[in-house]
């Protein structure tokens, strides 16, 4: 029925849900998600323990909604600048910034409590610090410095942390192996994604570095260095005795493969290159993952 010029419209229940689901970017944290995972396998973590497992998973979980949730509220106003963020629910309207951050609040304290009480408090701490980092220093100081994008690359990484302190309630050699991974590899991904969308970080007055420096040499030269850092911290894994021999070939290729993706962005600066970069590290980490997991010893 089409509403008339007098009439007030309800949002619906089930649109109301998809918002707060959007809050939480389930798409993005499942990434999140199945890093912790690997982590608490490559910890030795009890599979058999599946109440414990599944504690670790969704506190893990909720932390990141949380995060994910914190961030919209705070950037809610650049947010309502760019065509890419701009239908959010928070800087559409949809949803008020009280109601978003009581979800972001709810989500993140949930998952701390459970991770606290049904894992242990190491993995409760990481998840802590992973969630302040990313809400209370990467958040703001996306508005000040191009820095950010290193910045924010600390609690990206910590997730297999979480799983690896949820698995060992220690922090050994292997888990800041399973960090600097992801640390590295995110810096190659966020780029790209940089200098696909530098008109509309440039809108909102972020000052990323394909804003700050808009022929792209700088960003081209960070995103290679950043994937050819990433090449032996990729056979770590290995060297330090968690995977046998095959994961170090399948990690030299993949990592090999992926640098070919980033050289050629570098090269070019091309939009289609930098896609091509973008989507082959969403396709790089789940695989190394695997085969990671596969060649455990």
């Amino acid at each position: 029925m089409k509403a008339g010029a007098d009439t007030v419209v309800l949002p619906d229940a089930r649109s109301r849900t998809n918002d707060f689901i959007a809050l939480a970017k389930p798409r993005l944290n499942f990434l999140v998600v199945v890093s912790a995972l690997a982590g608490y396998l490559m910890a030795g973590g009890d599979t058999s323990n599946t109440v414990r497992l599944l504690l670790m998973l969704a506190g893990t979980a909720l932390v990141a909604s949380g995060a994910s949730a914190f961030n919209q509220v705070i950037e809610r106003g650049p947010d309502s600048l760019m065509e890419r963020t701009r239908l959010r629910p928070v800087p559409d309207g949809r949803l008020l910034p009280s109601e978003a951050l009581v979800f972001a609040a709810a989500m993140s304290l949930g998952g701390l409590l459970i991770l606290g009480i049904g894992v242990n408090l190491l993995s409760a701490a990481v998840a802590c610090a992973t969630l302040l980092t990313y809400a209370l220093v990467y958040t703001p100081l996306k508005r000040r410095s191009s820095f950010s994008t290193v910045v924010g690359a600390v609690p990206g990484a910590l997730p297999p942390v979480i799983g690896w302190a949820a698995a060992s309630g220690s922090l050994s050699s292997g888990a800041w192996v399973l960090f600097g991974i992801v640390f590295l590899w995110q810096l190659p991904h966020f780029l790209a994604i940089a200098w696909i969308y530098r008109a509309d970080y440039a809108r909102a007055g972020f000052p990323m570095l394909p804003v700050v420096e808009p022929d792209g040499r700088s960003t081209g030269r960070q995103a290679l260095l950043y994937c050819a850092a990433l090449l032996p911290v990729s056979l770590a894994p290995t060297l330090v005795g968690l995977t046998g021999t095959g994961y170090f070939a399948a990690a030299l290729v993949l990592s090999l493969l992926f640098l070919g993706l980033t050289v050629q962005f570098a090269r070019t600066r091309a939009v289609p290159d930098a896609r091509r970069l973008f989507f082959g590290s969403i396709v790089y980490l789940p695989i190394l993952w695997i085969v990671m997991i596969a060649g455990r010893v």
